[in-house]
């Protein structure tokens, strides 16, 4: 079987850690690389990420199979637009950003025929869940082990394209979770986006009080836990973007922010300390629940059936299976 192509764009931490949980089919996939920052396209390199580095941009996809855009949010559109004539006939794109329906639009208005697109959307392994490292520092072998990987694509898409994104989640050491766009950005609003927003907003709700100049210095472990998404300029600038496009489902799970945060408030203001502390309990008993079964990751079993092997994967996943020519769209 000859070697296939699979570029990466963007080699932060999901990017270089797709390289890595690919590290072991060198004999059939030729990893390619390409990062706006070079020192980090080249420690990516280093780690063994990635196979070359390919700093042009249409160069690094021209001879691509599979395209995986582990990108800023901010930088995929622009992207899409800058590579959608390069991309040759049955090239699959992966968008791992968080809004799926945006995505899906902009590939839906840019890229071609011929060429596919599936939102492709990684949970990581609970044991990197505290793990504050950031960039391709952050970036691990098995960081997709023991967890999800979420796939959305849009109504047309070739149903073979989607099998193919599903593939690539098994042989990274991942589930692969079929959804759609409009059910995936929800969940991203609420579990994704809504912690580092509450983030900001405490940042924000504490900093411009008159009282902050002596605050600063009795903050302590819980206020720099809370709050650590916010001090990063690159994280703000995403996740502002990422926030505009999923603007629907944002408003809805602040909303629901901002009615916990009344009843709490109206609970200590009533002197109620009996719903204060049921409102503290749930939470607490809530959270103990989900990092258990995070942890555990049950979801994540698999059936009895053997999976198949990585030739066989990556035979379909990269198209090198023979396709019928005369078989239409969606026909089995």
């Amino acid at each position: 079987m000859s070697k296939i192509q699979l570029t990466i764009l963007g080699l932060g931490q999901i990017g270089a850690s797709l390289g890595l949980a690919l590290k072991a089919h060198t004999d059939q996939v030729t990893r390619v690389g390409n990062d706006l920052v070079l020192e980090t396209a080249r420690k990516a390199e280093k780690l063994g990420a990635v196979d070359q580095v390919q700093i042009n941009l249409h160069t690094a996809v021209e001879k691509a199979d599979l395209v995986v855009l582990a990108l800023p949010p901010d930088q995929v559109r622009e992207t899409l637009a800058i590579i959608a004539s390069d991309l040759k006939d049955g090239a699959v794109v992966l968008d791992c950003s968080p809004m799926s329906r945006s995505a899906a639009q902009w590939a839906q208005e840019l890229l071609p025929e011929g060429r596919h697109f599936v939102s492709f959307c990684p949970t990581v392994n609970p044991a990197y869940l505290m793990d504050s490292t950031r960039g391709v520092n952050a970036a691990h072998e098995d960081l997709f082990t023991n967890s999800l990987i979420y796939l959305a694509a849009p109504p047309a898409t070739d149903p073979d394209a989607v099998k193919l994104a599903a593939d690539l989640a098994t042989l990274v050491g991942s589930k692969p979770v079929f959804s759609d766009a409009h059910e995936l950005d929800g969940l991203l609003a609420a579990h994704f986006l809504l912690p580092r927003l509450t983030a900001a907003a405490l940042i924000n709700a504490t900093v411009d009080e008159p009282g902050w100049p002596e605050g600063r210095k009795i903050a302590g472990i819980s206020y720099a836990g809370v709050t650590h998404f916010a001090e990063e300029q690159e994280e703000s600038k995403n996740l502002g973007k990422s926030a505009l496009e999923n603007s629907d489902n944002l408003v809805r799970v602040l909303n629901n922010l901002i009615t916990a945060l009344v009843h709490l408030r109206d609970a200590i203001q009533s002197q109620d300390e009996e719903k204060v502390h049921s409102w503290l309990k749930h939470a607490q008993e809530s959270r103990l629940t989900w990092w258990e079964q995070r942890l555990k990751s049950n979801w994540v079993s698999t059936s009895a059936e053997p999976l198949p092997s990585s030739t066989q994967m990556l035979g379909g996943l990269f198209g090198l299976r023979p396709r019928d020519k005369k078989r239409g769209p969606g026909q089995s």
